[in-house]
């Protein structure tokens, strides 16, 4: 049988199995039971037991798992829930499996009724501890690791909990305070100081603020955010990934996913019970008709020449329903100015709104004579619903192509902090440096694994080759750094190894199963397959090691796939057939060269330093509610702290400028020519871009391709 038949029997099988899921629930229950709960855990289940990459039974250490993972979800911080409430919830510890395969959400309907309780009296807890002052003579501790803080025995416990949280918010605040006042007092003698317990009241009073305003956004909340954290409790308990998205959470993936939207171009922040103006996206139908500004308020929205609503005190995602739209219809926005407090109806016509910190970008920059281009990939980005929209690889092509006309002698790719995308461009931005061949193998539960190939055997760019990864460099961007690696196409540059992201997921519609069903019923993200390299290996846990490690602040920290709870483990499947291209003749050389200097560089050795400080820092999680012990603390602290204070303060001798094309663009928009300015001013001052440019500056191709069969 042939690849591309396995290929087309896989997708086959894994639809024909999603659909005959769909066929049974129309037969089990009724479509128009209002019960949109029990619909979701029915469908939810079965696509997951079917479906999942991994074989799981619904058992009682699967129950055991939700149990933990929903308590948890509601209750992070252990402030609402004690012992007593976890002996009642305990009856359910392992029933809950048996409850889901019945399509009954009792645990969920307990624990639930018995949190909203706890949210309400929390506010009276609050409210009561911070009327009055705390005694900060006292000798006690707290302990933040609420992973390993046991729940409270009771009520009483429980309200000392709040206490010495409230405490520790307060103490933070006066610490601040004091610094701030002295420091001015340094600077004017006659500046008129405030006592300890006139700056405790007013910490007090900042700490009850910021209680009050979460609350608010607490009680916004509705049923379906909280069920959507149970459901969330169930399909995490398949692995890390898995997630299930209501129909808002679908709606942002949607649009981060193609890096764009429709709407008027602005995001909004909630300050109180007022939507506020925090950004205009450069280009967008509100920077362009230009009456909105940044602090900005607004009061009223009105579609067109309807009525205007009143939105004042709406909850922030309902606000923003109302001003987005389609492209070409009007929305009139009563606003109340930030200059002067006057108001104003502004009308503005929805467009298309593109998210350009989404998309590719460039730059030259000049060392030792000759040019190099870097290219800034955030993420690999696709428009699932319009093939002829922009993604990642069509404008990846075009940003090779206008930085050759500029005759640039290597490429630096900026794969930092990309957590990857779709799957398809990465492929094909790989296909940009082979001529031909597989790139990344994938694998369904089960099944032998499929190698899916660049199919076009033109080489975009065939000169040198850099790329730069940390991290939180993850999935797509490990494939495309990992087929590089084993091509010998580029030299990998960055933190000790990727982020380990090694799986496939699937977003699938779950009105796919219930297509009479009115409301939207969200969506769930699904691992559905794992990646494995070229060479065989799974980035999966591993990631991709960098053939030149720099330390970075990450370099000791709990980080990554391998320290998620649930992760799938790493395996290997054999080989693909590939040929090397074997770029460089001297790769060893240059790899050699930048680990001495790295080595003898004494701002790395800081940063290196710097890292494992974190790392002890990270690890002690205990705090002094004493004033003088915290005080002596924070101070032996920022004494410590400033040994690193110069850590990351570096400055090169390059200058970095926008390619030829984008120059027209820049006089246009000051927005965009500001965020150029500012993008290059900190490549300058980036030692890991330095770096990257010495290795990119040094690499020496072959007279020709010599190529290595595997």
């Amino acid at each position: 049988m042939n690849k591309k038949n396995k290929i087309s029997i896989s997708i086959l099988a894994f639809l024909m199995l999603i659909t005959s899921v769909s066929f049974q629930a129309n037969s089990e229950i009724n479509i128009k039971d209002p019960n949109k709960d029990k619909i979701l855990i029915y469908v939810l289940k079965n696509i997951l037991t079917r479906g999942h990459f991994v074989v799981k039974d619904m058992n009682d250490d699967f129950s055991e798992k939700v149990y933990k993972n929903f308590i948890d979800g509601l209750d992070p911080s252990k402030r609402y829930f004690t012992q007593e409430d976890l002996k009642e919830f305990s009856t359910f510890k392992y029933e809950i499996d048996n409850q889901l395969l019945k399509d009954d959400v009792s645990f969920y309907n307990l624990v639930y009724g018995r949190f909203s309780e706890k949210i309400k009296d929390a506010k009276s807890y609050y409210a009561d501890i911070l009327a009055k002052s705390f005694n900060f003579n006292k000798n006690e501790n707290i302990d933040v690791d609420y992973d390993n803080v046991p729940f409270a025995n009771n009520e009483s416990e429980l309200i000392d909990y709040w206490r010495k949280q409230l405490k520790l918010s307060t103490l933070s605040r006066i610490q601040d305070k004091l610094e701030k006042q002295e420091s001015k007092l340094k600077k004017d003698k006659k500046h008129k100081t405030k006592s300890f317990k006139e700056l405790e009241k007013e910490a007090r009073a900042e700490v009850l603020k910021n209680m009050n305003e979460l609350y608010l956004r607490i009680e916004e909340l509705e049923h379906e955010d909280w069920f959507s954290t149970f459901l969330n409790s169930v399909v995490g308990a398949f692995d890390p990934h898995t997630t299930y998205m209501a129909p808002r959470i679908k709606e942002r993936f949607d649009q981060d996913m193609s890096g764009k939207l429709e709407g008027i171009g602005a995001r909004l922040l909630k300050k109180g019970i007022y939507t506020e103006i925090f950004e205009l996206v450069s280009g967008g139908p509100a920077w362009k008709q230009g009456d909105l500004e940044v602090g900005d308020i607004i009061l009223e929205v009105a579609q067109g020449d309807e009525e205007p609503l009143d939105i004042v005190g709406m909850r922030l995602d309902d606000a923003i329903k109302f001003i987005k739209g389609k492209k070409g219809t009007e929305v009139r926005l009563t606003v109340k100015k930030k200059l002067d407090g006057s108001t104003e109806i502004i009308s503005i016509i929805r467009d298309v709104v593109e998210l350009e910190e989404t998309f590719v970008k460039s730059t030259i920059v000049e060392k030792n004579g000759k040019k190099y281009g870097l290219i800034d990939l955030p993420r690999f980005y696709i428009d699932f619903s319009d093939s002829n929209a922009r993604d990642s690889a069509k404008d990846m092509e075009k940003e090779i192509e206008r930085l050759k006309s500029e005759n640039v002698s290597g490429l630096l790719i900026d794969l930092r902090n990309n957590g990857g995308g779709s799957l398809k461009t990465a492929i094909e931005i790989a296909g940009l440096f082979i001529t031909e061949g597989p790139v990344v193998q994938v694998k369904y539960r089960g099944q032998d694994p499929v190698v899916k190939n660049d199919v076009d055997p033109k080489m975009q760019w065939d000169g040198s080759v850099v790329v730069l990864v940390n991290e939180l460099s993850a999935s797509a961007s490990e494939i495309f750094a990992a087929a590089m690696q084993d091509y010998g196409r580029a030299v990998i540059i960055g933190g000790n190894q990727t982020y380990g992201k090694g799986t496939v997921q699937s977003v699938i519609p779950i009105n796919n199963f219930y297509p009479k069903f009115e409301d939207d019923l969200g969506a769930i993200k699904m691992t559905i397959q794992k990646f494995y390299r070229v060479n065989g290996g799974s980035t999966q846990i591993e990631g991709v090691y960098s053939d030149i490690a720099m330390p970075d602040r990450y370099s000791y920290m709990k980080f990554g796939e391998r320290d998620l709870e649930g992760a799938l483990v790493w395996d290997k499947v054999p080989q693909a057939k590939y040929t090397q291209t074997n770029s460089y003749q001297n790769f060893s050389e240059v790899v050699n060269n930048s680990k001495e200097r790295i080595a003898n560089n004494p701002k790395f050795n800081l940063i290196n330093d710097y890292a494992k400080w974190l790392k002890k820092n990270q690890d002690n999680t205990s705090f002094s509610l004493n004033y003088k012990e915290f005080s002596d603390d924070s101070k032996k602290q920022e004494n410590s702290a400033k040994k690193y204070k110069t850590a990351f303060e570096y400055k090169s001798n390059l200058t970095f400028n926008s390619p030829k094309y984008e120059l027209p663009s820049l006089k246009k928009d000051s927005i965009l020519e500001q965020k150029r300015e500012d993008w290059h001013k900190n490549l300058a001052k980036d030692v890991y871009v330095a770096e990257a440019l010495n290795v990119l500056s040094e690499l020496k191709l072959k007279d020709g391709t010599q190529i290595v069969k595997n």
